[in-house]
């Protein structure tokens, strides 16, 4: 990891699922590079203010970030409305999510500055979309799960829009995974968090997994009551030695 005192930041376009032209939130850094990339996967409040900041935050540690909007295709004037309306309907679809993360993994695998290796972050349901990903989308080097939620799930919640348990592909896990956890939080539960740390052993996967007391859900989230410092200072420090250790 560098630190850069000087970047930049900017909306792009990119091609995402069955090419898709949306929105994506791009930040980089202006030395020479070359730098890792990394994609942040927004949680289900939206393509919103904190999740740009995060994107900003990895260009000044030294990487080339993307966020895409995974909820461009709403188009209902704002993400919170996007959310609404994509929880009203069912929930995200993994498809979807897929297709435009692929998209995004592509565009850094593009840049002329980048090093060759992209990892990928998440929160809430979008750590649950890290997970599938990491298992699913190639090109991926390393991933970090936050406390991503859905991970397991029971037969009556498996539907068309998200047909398979991310669970279930563990088996397929392509890259070393990161999960960090609040022992507080009830989606991912302590005992969901165990059963697929347990999974992870199965496969004999790369991982490691961090979980916090006196911590819930949300815990890196800086303008909510869920916000908790040490677990996030600790946290940050542990996604900043992650990537380093296997995108640098």
């Amino acid at each position: 990891m560098r630190y850069e005192t000087k970047m930049m930041a900017e909306i792009v376009n990119m091609q995402g699922h069955e090419n898709d032209q949306i929105d994506a939130y791009f930040a980089r850094p202006l030395g020479d590079g070359p730098y890792p990339g990394v994609v942040v996967v927004h949680h289900m409040p939206g393509w919103d203010n904190p999740t740009k900041e995060i994107v900003r935050r990895f260009a000044y540690q030294g990487y080339c970030a993307i966020s895409p909007n995974l909820h461009f295709r709403e188009k209902k004037g704002s993400f919170r409305k996007n959310a609404q309306s994509i929880m009203e309907a069912g929930g995200p679809r993994d498809d979807l999510a897929m297709g435009d993360i692929k998209g995004a993994v592509e565009y850094l695998r593009t840049l002329p500055y980048l090093n060759g290796r992209v990892g990928i972050i998440g929160y809430c349901s979008g750590g649950r979309q890290v997970y599938l990903a990491a298992c699913t989308v190639p090109g991926i080097d390393a991933a970090v799960d936050c406390y991503g939620g859905g991970v397991i799930m029971p037969p009556e919640r498996i539907n068309p829009r998200q047909p398979v348990a991310p669970i279930d592909c563990t088996k397929d896990l392509q890259c070393p995974l990161l999960g960090l956890f609040g022992k507080d939080d009830k989606s991912p539960s302590p005992e969901h968090v165990a059963q697929t740390e347990e999974e992870l052993k199965k496969y004999g996967k790369t991982y490691e997994f961090h979980s916090y007391d006196n911590t819930g859900h949300a815990f890196f989230m800086v303008d909510s009551g869920m916000y908790r410092p040490e677990s996030a200072v600790d946290g940050w420090n542990r996604i900043m030695q992650w990537f380093d250790k296997y995108l640098y």
